[in-house]
């Protein structure tokens, strides 16, 4: 899912990344004490420097004041460089094709970037690393959130946030009507129709119609009634279950959504929600604030949360790791790197964090009533029930995710304009989306 926020921390000048971190030698063990005695530091990784990057996002708001902590504790100093979303891509590319040992760690988007990331040998497998010290008990991460950090089996990050597909819905609005929550795509399909009324600004149905953006919310769809965009190499969004998929999201927003669908991505499709004119809508949990603040909507009060509803394959919302941590492969630092991504994913650290509103993998920590004090009640029990399954992709798991996300989106494009036969528009697309395969598969 592509979430642009645009708070908190300054962004800054590329030449800012292309400096060094300082200090070029790794340190594999703790220092002696001053004075020769033999004792060890109480700082194993005294004078040691770090170069953080991360998105401007709540979880790097969250961690910033905590850093202190983890410099008192390890002596090791981190500088934190921060880029809005659509321009950390590019800022790491362009460091990483240089070959440059900085940054050290950084935040990243395992499903838009990191296929690439990995092939081109640019991030540190992070296999032997996890499994190096038991208090940090690796396998208490939730193993779809794992599942989206791996790349050919290799461990290519550790997750730090987490997105499932929700249904957002108005209590006042079915409680009027005597309608209850669907849990099935044909009973949304049918409360949308009872609530869709467009003569007094009232649409049954609103999700994103913009043809990239999308791809990631009508996932679930796909997943739940039992398809995918590809099995193994071999594209599949022209199987029966996939073409029921698109036809049923894109008809929801033809016929049942507000004007100028085509034109939504989340922001958009959120908004509307937000001012009470949608009795529906289904996107990621990660934006509930949109709709609950009530600086933001006029219907904070009035907001459900549901999981999402079963297709022919049950409920499979996709399950996903949004946001990880990753280590530069060719880092001077690497000891010290591991030391902050396992401080900064700690049990202690998540709850943290996951209490300032940003959720977490962390199995354990859900499990505590205080993990779910960022949430409101109805949302966590949301957000518990949809880690349980799901799916570990939004999107086509290729290199070249911009292209694949493009000619899928076609598909749904099609349906909504009635521009042309979605079925015949699966067919395009899929042949497309093989060819972007076979591509890739050269790479």
């Amino acid at each position: 899912m592509k979430r642009v926020v645009h708070i908190g921390l300054t962004a800054v000048v590329a030449s800012g990344l292309l400096a060094g971190c300082g200090n070029k030698t790794e340190t594999p063990a703790p220092a002696p004490a001053a004075g020769g005695n033999g004792q060890t530091a109480a700082k194993p990784f005294e004078g040691k420097k770090l170069t953080l990057v991360t998105a401007n996002h709540p979880w790097g708001e969250a961690i910033k004041p905590l850093l202190p902590q983890f410099e008192e504790k390890t002596g090791i100093k981190v500088e934190v460089q921060s880029f809005f979303e659509d321009q950390l891509t590019q800022k790491l590319t362009v460091q990483f094709t240089s070959g440059a040992a900085t940054p050290d760690v950084f935040m990243y988007r395992p499903l838009q970037e990191g296929k690439l990331f990995y092939k081109n040998g640019w991030v540190q497998p992070l296999d032997d690393y996890s499994k190096k010290d038991a208090d940090y008990d690796f396998n208490d991460f939730n193993k779809t959130a794992v599942s989206t950090t791996t790349v050919d089996g290799k461990l290519a990050g550790i997750p730090i946030i987490t997105e499932q597909e929700i249904l957002y819905y108005r209590k006042d609005l079915l409680q009027k009507a005597n309608i209850p929550v669907p849990k099935t795509l044909d009973e949304l399909v049918d409360a949308v129709k009872k609530l869709h009324d467009p003569k007094s600004e009232m649409y049954g149905f609103v999700a994103r119609g913009q043809r990239s953006p999308l791809i990631t919310q009508v996932s679930s769809f796909l997943y739940s009634e039992g398809g995918d965009f590809m099995q193994g190499d071999k594209a599949t969004v022209n199987t029966p279950e996939a073409i029921k998929a698109f036809t049923t999201y894109a008809t929801l927003l033809k016929d049942y959504g507000p004007p100028g669908v085509l034109n939504m991505s989340w922001p958009q499709a959120i908004g509307i929600f937000a001012q009470g004119k949608v009795a529906f809508y289904t996107d990621a949990n990660s934006i509930y604030q949109n709709a609950t603040d009530p600086s933001k909507s006029t219907v904070a009060d009035k907001v459900g949360f549901a999981v999402f509803p079963a297709g022919k394959a049950g409920s499979k919302p996709y399950n996903i790791t949004s946001w990880g941590l990753s280590m530069n492969a060719k880092s001077a630092n690497k000891d010290a790197s591991w030391e902050f991504i396992k401080w900064a994913t700690s049990k202690d650290v998540v709850l943290a964090t996951q209490q300032k509103g940003n959720p977490g993998a962390r199995q354990s920590v859900w499990d505590k009533p205080e993990g779910s004090t960022g949430f409101p009640a109805e949302l966590a029990t949301v957000i518990k029930e949809s880690q349980k399954g799901g799916v570990d992709h939004d999107r086509p798991t290729v290199i070249s995710v911009g292209e694949a996300r493009d000619a899928v989106g076609a598909i749904v494009l099609k349906g909504i304009t009635g521009e042309g036969d979605i079925k015949t528009a699966a067919e395009t697309a899929n042949k497309e989306l093989q060819a972007i395969i076979d591509k890739d598969k050269g790479k």
